[in-house]
């Protein structure tokens, strides 16, 4: 009987997870969301994505992957998330956030679904300005600030 009840529980989670997970594709520069655009994305180059608001179509945030000028040691590399609109810049060595063995789009995709879940941006791609700042507190390493150049 015990057995049973644990394999109902197990199955309603697994169920819950399933349905609170959101599927995020980057396709034809088109963030979607379920199916449903909420940013525009332009790669500019292998270490550079733009996202712009579907509203406006102002660029509300801009990855960017350093390498601090060591192209051959990793150990030193971080990305920098620079929300244009808020006037936030967040710099982080927490590669695994959205790594995804060199594929930038799916690394996007993972960014994506990160400030979904951080609730820095909502449902529509709108940034909430209260989200971004709770979000530098808690990733933000301040990386150029204390490197010496």
């Amino acid at each position: 009987m015990a057995i049973h009840r644990l394999l109902a529980f197990i199955l309603l989670m697994i169920s819950c997870n399933f349905y609170f997970s959101q599927d995020v594709t980057i396709k034809d520069d088109k963030v979607l969301l379920d199916g449903k655009q909420i940013l525009k994305a332009e790669k500019i180059n292998a270490a550079q994505y733009s996202f712009f608001s579907m509203k406006d179509d102002e660029e509300v945030l801009l990855y960017k992957y350093m390498d601090n000028e060591t192209p051959r040691y990793v150990s030193d590399d971080y990305f920098i998330l620079n929300f244009l609109t808020e006037k936030t810049k967040i710099e982080s060595t927490d590669m695994a956030k959205i790594a995804n063995f060199m594929n930038s789009k799916k690394g996007m995709e993972k960014l994506v679904r990160w400030l979904l879940k951080e609730r820095v941006i909502n449902h529509d791609g709108e940034l909430n300005s209260e989200r971004v700042a709770v979000f530098k507190d808690k990733y933000d390493e301040n990386i150029t600030e204390r490197t010496l150049r």
